[in-house]
């Protein structure tokens, strides 16, 4: 057999695929590379990979969707499936097999089912729901319970991203005081998972500082809210201490972690909503506590007023009472004692009377003892008068001093004394004394 040409043999090969696959073709694979040529043209690696052996592929083909129709294809697939036809997403395509002797064998891409691929995404998010209830951790953070007055609020979002930015300005705006701290965590990309994985283990250090954690990221492309449909993620949000609130891209998307958080809101602002209505309910539930309290106080004090007009009406009749008891047992012992003096004045004014003739007869005889004391005072006094024992013959002599004199004892040789006689007085020296 004489050899043939390379350009021969490839030429031989087209035409064995051309008659053998005439008719477009519907095939399912993963897109493991997708990119856009300078043209307007997409290029793309189509695999399948064994089911046991992650990272090994049963097969590849190289794929090309012409500018032609991918540009009426793929705005079609996004508004279907809501996200870009990028890797990683299971498609079910239609395509005509092609070889060419340059570039070998690929696959033209004419057609794509969105729904294929919306059902595969269902069921790979499916498949993590049901691992995360198997492993007894769906509904964990579910069952916290979120504080009633929540204040000081754990941020999980990027700082340059506007919903954090919507998210902050409406709460600024509110009446109310909340407390926020910002943990910078990427919101798209590869990177997702990791980063919010490692913000929820900062706050979780810190978690006795905050009432709750919000995981916030704006509106933009489907396809960029892939990160959040990870089991890791999802489990570390299902098991977190603390109650997780999510608001994720626009009010039609949906991601694993909104089914394991606490609470799905729709957005950033609908967050932040909902934080100021919990503070608003409890506001109101303060004031009507208030108006509770008020009213029960006010009843209250209507029921003591009352319980003390009975009161203050019976210890008045009461005290009425007693004070005319006691003024008549002070009439009865006023009279009592009315009487008694009297008797007592009777008996007394009879005493006195008794006494009167006692008295007089007491006081007669005490003046006439006292009188014949008198008398005899008086005969003694006359008795002793100095003149009557002068005239009987005795003298009374004094020294110079005018002292009587009882002895010589106190005289000296040339003293002086005066002697007095019944009918005059004498001076004298002494002259000698025996």
């Amino acid at each position: 057999m004489s050899p043939i040409s390379l350009f021969e043999l490839n030429r031989f090969v087209r035409d064995l695929l051309l008659l053998s696959f005439y008719e477009e073709l519907w095939v399912t694979a993963e897109i493991s590379e997708i990119r856009r040529g300078s043209k307007g043209h997409y290029h793309v690696e189509f695999v399948e990979k064994e089911d046991c052996a992650a990272g090994q592929f049963r097969a590849k083909a190289r794929g090309n969707i012409w500018q032609s129709t991918a540009s009426t294809l793929l705005p079609k697939f996004k508004q279907a499936t809501g996200q870009q036809l990028q890797a990683g997403l299971k498609v079910l395509v239609k395509v005509k097999v092609s070889f060419h002797e340059v570039y070998g064998y690929s696959l033209n891409v004419f057609d794509i089912d969105p729904t294929y691929t919306i059902g595969d995404m269902a069921r790979r998010r499916q498949e993590i729901l049901h691992q995360l209830e198997e492993d007894g951790v769906l509904t964990l953070n579910k069952e916290l319970t979120l504080p009633r007055l929540i204040k000081r609020i754990a941020v999980i979002s990027s700082s340059g991203a506007a919903g954090f930015g919507d998210f902050n300005n409406q709460l600024t705006q509110s009446e109310f005081v909340f407390k926020t701290g910002l943990f910078e965590a990427t919101m798209q990309g590869v990177e997702v998972e990791n980063s919010i994985i490692s913000a929820l283990n900062r706050i979780a250090q810190q978690s006795e500082r905050w009432d709750c954690v919000v995981i916030i990221r704006g509106g933009g492309a489907v396809s960029d809210l892939n990160g959040f449909d990870t089991y890791p993620l999802a489990a570390n949000i299902a098991q977190f201490p603390l109650p997780i609130l999510t608001g994720i891209g626009h009010e039609r998307d949906e991601t694993i972690i909104d089914f394991v958080a606490h609470t799905r809101l729709k957005t950033p602002t609908a967050v932040a909503a909902y934080l100021i209505q919990s503070r608003q309910e409890e506001w109101e539930r303060l004031l009507q506590w208030e108006t509770k309290l008020f009213n029960a106080t006010k009843l209250q004090i209507s029921q003591k007023q009352m319980l003390f007009d009975r009161i203050a009406t019976r210890y008045q009749a009461a005290a009425h009472d007693f004070i005319q008891i006691q003024h008549k047992r002070l009439q009865s012992l006023s009279n009592r004692l009315q009487l008694k003096t009297q008797e007592r004045l009777l008996t007394s004014q009879n005493h006195l009377n008794s006494l009167q003739p006692r008295l007089r007869s007491a006081a007669l005889h005490t003046i006439q003892r006292h009188e014949h004391r008198l008398e005899k005072t008086e005969t003694t006094i006359q008795m002793a008068d100095p003149k009557r024992i002068l005239q009987l013959g005795y003298s009374i002599t004094l020294d110079q001093n005018g002292k009587a004199l009882k002895d010589t004892a106190a005289l000296s040789v040339g003293s002086i004394i005066h002697t007095h006689l019944a009918d005059g007085s004498l001076t004298s020296r002494i002259i000698t004394k025996d």
